[in-house]
């Protein structure tokens, strides 16, 4: 596990920005008519008020703003941006993502927001095919999951949000208020690669948390039997044979793609 990326000490006033500036763009959008849901650090403290103080205690810092959005608004949003905010695009990005992907500046204090569009796609591709509406002003608690459970070589920073997030939210059925457990198991069910990398970190979460000083013996508890629900979960739903005969080769073969660095 990388240690490093996104872990720093931030005081309350750097924290406070970033905080200030999500919910500017957050409002700004919303009367905007446009479809943006947050992921990432600042996603998982607006969505764990009682356990949200746990990222400045543990030690993890915020480092951008992202967003997910819908293609059919990128058009809309690349000019809105500029033109509302005030940010600066960086083009190149979006043209060399194939418009997946847009990255943009606030010029003078060094803020950076990034929108991925349609999917998520780092090791593996976690599509929101509608489900941005499913939630606001975060993405859907199961994709927040997927978020961090999808990196092969996982950050402290996602093992401590996602421990936030368990602390948070039980598992469920449907996505209010509730990591929608059954559509996490369809996923895994449909993909073995995202199943196997899945797997692996929830592991890695429930082992790691119980070496945090900052939790509590109950807390530890409570992430272990999360993480072993979700476990549950995730072997009992039916499997294709297509499946279970890349089960078989296992770890042989690759089932992830590289990426250089993971925010």
């Amino acid at each position: 596990m990388t240690h490093t990326i996104g872990m720093a000490a931030q005081d309350d006033t750097e924290r406070l920005k970033f905080e200030s500036e999500m919910r500017r763009i957050v409002d700004a959008g919303n009367t905007a008519g446009l479809t943006l849901r947050l992921l990432g650090s600042l996603a998982f403290h607006q969505h764990c008020p009682a356990y949200g103080y746990l990222q400045a205690k543990m030690g993890r810092a915020y480092t951008d703003i992202d967003f997910a959005g819908y293609g059919k608004q990128a058009a809309q949003i690349r000019r809105w941006m500029p033109a509302a905010l005030g940010y600066k695009e960086d083009v190149e990005v979006f043209i060399n993502s194939g418009g997946e992907r847009m990255i943009f500046e606030y010029p003078g204090n060094g803020l950076h927001v990034d929108i991925f569009v349609d999917k998520l796609d780092f090791c593996h591709a976690i599509y929101w095919n509608g489900r941005l509406e499913k939630d606001s002003p975060t993405i859907p608690l199961a994709e927040l999951v997927l978020e961090k459970m999808q990196i092969v070589k996982i950050n402290e920073k996602d093992v401590i949000d996602t421990i936030m997030l368990l602390l948070e939210h039980p598992w469920g059925a449907g996505d209010d208020e509730t990591i929608n457990l059954p559509y996490i198991a369809r996923l895994c069910a449909a993909d073995w690669g995202l199943w196997r990398t899945t797997t692996m970190n929830l592991a890695k979460v429930k082992q790691l948390a119980q070496t945090y000083a900052s939790l509590t013996a109950d807390e530890k508890g409570k992430v272990a039997a999360q993480v072993d629900h979700a476990r549950g979960a995730l072997d009992s739903e039916s499997k294709s044979f297509a499946w279970k005969m890349r089960d078989k080769i296992g770890d042989k073969v690759k089932w992830y793609k590289d990426v250089e660095e993971v925010k």
